[in-house]
Order: C-alpha cells, then sequence, then structure tokens
C-alpha cells in the first residue's frame, strides 16, 4: 500500500511471519527536525574511539530507535523461510560488512577478457548467468553459479566495503559532487576524475523523504566499488537481491539461474519496503569513528596530492531529511568520483556492468574508519596502508605522480603520513 511519505513519517518494521525477523516495531522511529544543531565542524563520533558501529551524536529517541532496529536486521541471518536463494553469497548483511567495517565476507566476479587479460570482450553473451559467483543453494536449487572454465574468463575478487559513515555520503549535495569533477577536468596533472552516472536499477520506493528514483532514471552513483549506486536503500535492495537472493518491492524478481527457479521457499516478494528501509536508515545513521590525526599528517598528505581525490571534506545538502547529516562539511576522505588506476589494478569487468565504470576504473574509497581494516585495496591484496598507497602506482595509473612523491619522501615522513592515514 502507498504511504504518504513526509520528514516526520514513522518508518515502521514490517511485520514477519517466521522467527527470522523481529515481529514488529510498534513505535518506528520519526527524524525529528532540530535532533543536531549542524556546523562545519568535522563530525565526531559518539563512544569510544576504538568502537565502529555507533551511531551519530544528536539522534532523538526515536532515531536511536531506529538504528538500533535496523542494526538487529543487519545483524540477522536469513534463511530459506525468509526467502534466503535459491542461489546467493551471504546469508547476511554483516557478513561482508562485520561491526560496519570491511568483509570478511567477499564476491567473485567474472568476465571474458582478452590475451591482456585487463580489457573486457565486447562479447559477453555466452555467461548466460550474469558476471557474479553465487556459490551456495537453497529451496530446491541444485547448480550454483560458478566462473566457467574458460582460458579467456578473468575471475576477480571484491571484498565487502565498510558501511560506516554512509549517510554523509548520501547526504553530499550532487552540486558538490559535479564541482569536483569540474574542477578536476582542468588539472595539469593526470587526475581526472568522473562522476559515474548509472541507470538506477530499482523500482521506485514508498518512502520518498530521500530521492524519487524511478527504474533507468540516470543518478550519480555514489555507492559500490566503482560509485553505481547512487542511494542506502538501492544499495541494501541490491545486496539483499544479489548477495542473498532476497527479493523486495525494489528488486522483485530472482535473478536468471541455471536451475530455471523464478521463486523459493517463501513465496512471492520476499521483504518490505520497511524491512529495506530499517536497514537502509541503520547505515545513514552510522557514524564516522573518531580520529585522532594530526596537522603535520595532514600536511604531507596534501603535499602528496593525496587530497585531490581523497578529498578530507564535502559539503552536504542544506535539505538532506536526517537534520545532523544536513549543511555541514562531511569528512569523507574521497570525492566520489572513477579514477583510471591503470592496467595493475584492472580487473577485465565487462563495460556496462557497473555503469560508466571500465576495468581499470575504480571510486576513491573514503577513509572512513581504515584503521579497523586488516587488509586494503578492492581485492585485501595489501597487507598494510604502505603496501596500498605503493599499489596505486603502475602503467596509466592517475595516482603515479602522488607515489613519486610519497617514495621520495624522508622516513620520518612516509611514517608520520602513513600514522595519518591509519588513524582515520
Amino acid at each position: 500500500m502507498k504511504r504518504a511519505n513526509t520528514l516526520l513519517s514513522l518508518v515502521l518494521l514490517a511485520c514477519s511471519t517466521n522467527q527470522d525477523e523481529p515481529s514488529e516495531v510498534q513505535d518506528g522511529g520519526a527524524l525529528q527536525d532540530g535532533a543536531a544543531t549542524p556546523d562545519d565542524a568535522e563530525p565526531i563520533a559518539i563512544g569510544s574511539a576504538d568502537l565502529s558501529d555507533t551511531p551519530i551524536a544528536g539522534l532523538s529517541a526515536d532515531e536511536l530507535r531506529i538504528f538500533n532496529d535496523g542494526d538487529a536486521l543487519f545483524s540477522l541471518p536469513l534463511r530459506d523461510a525468509d526467502g534466503l536463494g535459491p542461489l546467493y553469497t551471504r546469508a547476511s548483511c554483516v557478513a561482508c560488512h562485520e561491526e560496519g567495517a570491511r568483509g570478511p565476507g567477499l564476491v567473485q566476479k567474472f568476465s571474458l577478457v582478452s590475451e591482456d587479460r585487463i580489457t573486457p570482450l565486447q562479447d559477453q553473451s555466452s555467461l548466460s548467468f550474469g558476471h557474479t559467483v553465487h556459490p551456495l543453494v537453497s529451496a530446491g536449487a541444485t547448480t550454483p553459479i560458478l566462473a566457467p572454465s574458460d582460458a579467456n574468463v578473468r575471475v576477480s575478487v571484491r571484498v565487502g566495503p565498510p558501511v560506516l559513515g554512509r549517510g554523509y555520503i548520501e547526504a553530499i549535495d550532487a552540486k558538490e559532487i559535479e564541482r569536483v569533477a569540474a574542477e578536476q577536468s582542468v588539472r595539469s596533472d593526470a587526475i581526472h576524475g568522473r562522476i559515474n552516472r548509472a541507470a538506477y536499477a530499482s523500482e521506485p520506493n514508498d518512502d520518498t523523504r530521500f530521492h524519487s528514483h524511478k527504474k533507468g532514471d540516470l543518478v550519480i552513483g555514489r555507492f559500490g566499488l566503482k560509485a553505481r549506486i547512487a542511494s542506502l536503500d538501492d544499495f541494501v535492495a541490491d545486496a539483499l537481491q544479489n548477495d542473498m537472493g532476497i527479493t523486495s518491492p525494489l528488486r522483485p524478481a530472482e535473478f536468471p539461474n541455471p536451475d530455471g527457479l523464478t521463486d523459493d521457499a517463501k513465496v512471492g516478494i520476499d521483504a518490505t519496503f520497511d524491512g529495506v528501509n530499517v536497514r537502509a536508515m541503520y547505515l545513514r545513521l552510522l557514524a564516522i569513528p573518531k580520529r585522532a590525526s594530526t596537522e603535520a599528517g595532514a600536511e604531507l598528505f596534501r603535499a602528496a596530492t593525496c587530497d585531490v581525490c581523497h578529498a578530507p571534506s564535502l559539503r552536504t545538502s542544506a535539505t538532506y531529511p536526517i537534520a545532523a547529516l544536513a549543511n555541514i562539511n562531511a569528512a569523507v576522505y574521497s570525492d566520489l568520483l572513477l579514477h583510471d588506476m591503470g592496467t595493475l589494478l584492472a580487473d577485465g569487468s565487462a563495460d556496462g556492468l557497473d555503469g560508466d565504470a571500465h576495468s581499470r576504473d575504480w571510486r576513491t574509497a573514503p577513509l572512513i574508519g581504515l584503521r579497523f581494516n586488516k587488509t586494503f585495496l578492492h581485492d585485501s591484496r595489501a597487507k598494510s596502508i604502505e603496501e596500498a598507497i605503493l599499489g596505486h602506482e603502475g602503467p596509466g595509473s592517475e595516482a603515479n605522480a602522488s607515489i613519486t612523491i610519497f617514495n621520495a619522501m624522508s622516513e620520518s615522513d612516509r611514517k608520520l603520513l602513513l600514522g595519518f592515514v591509519g588513524a582515520l
């Protein structure tokens, strides 16, 4: 049923017919106008600097209730009775975003590539069931989707990115992203980030406070390792469908599979609008963890031009529905743009899978909660921050000049810079 949505509308958790989801939230949370006083200071999370999975400061009691409801759903392992599958990769959101941080879960992608193992072939039609490995089966399925044993198939890994502070990212004004892209387009060096304008892939949400996108609309991508997703409700719906086989009104169809199954053990659409939206609200209300950065380290960060792509802050929209995130400088340390990272970081992904992103393109990773990471870069190949920085270098990479500056620094300056990044 369609509902009117206003800034003060309740976000209610839908009833579930099984014990895997909380039966109901009687008093869903309202977004209170004036719950926090926005300012230009760097956002500081409540709680200990050693905690990651905490709500932003200044929330009302209702907003905190929404946060806790969403946190519970985010952590909940789903079963066949919830609509898991018939093919899936993980059984819960937290399996790929533990405590809101990176991993440990991952997804394997595959594409047909040319002999260089980097350039995708134009014809990908022989991959009948898509480009994602779905190794687990349920609800009567017997055949997983695996990468074909073919010399022309390139398999790559994408580790679940952190989801900390993602509300700040959604709140960033679109004009701000366009401004940064325009400024980079006239730079004299190699750094020229691009907006990923991707087609919105979900059906319209009945909660229109955060956006009114319709399927097929070209939108500015912000989320995902290649920035193909524009909003957090779409991020949730996409993950539910493609990682867990959980359909929703935003993504109502099961993805194609070798057994030809079009449903699972839960007949019809598996999750409700509210099941998606409460999870999305949890992500919107996740804090940026406290930081203990030094000005000396920040100056070295700027000297190496790391701050061009990892922009320390971007301005959020004055009309964003969560008052605590509206009209502030959000310290996301990303421009949210795609950058050509060269041949060594290319994953061979086929054109069209991630909007405007190509094999060599990656969105600038937001440096939020970096100190909680045990591995770095999109596929965990880097085991330290220094290794990740050096991993930005390679033929054709926009970051090569920055790595040259980093390598020319004294040992003490490199240590200061690494300490600065490691404290984010």
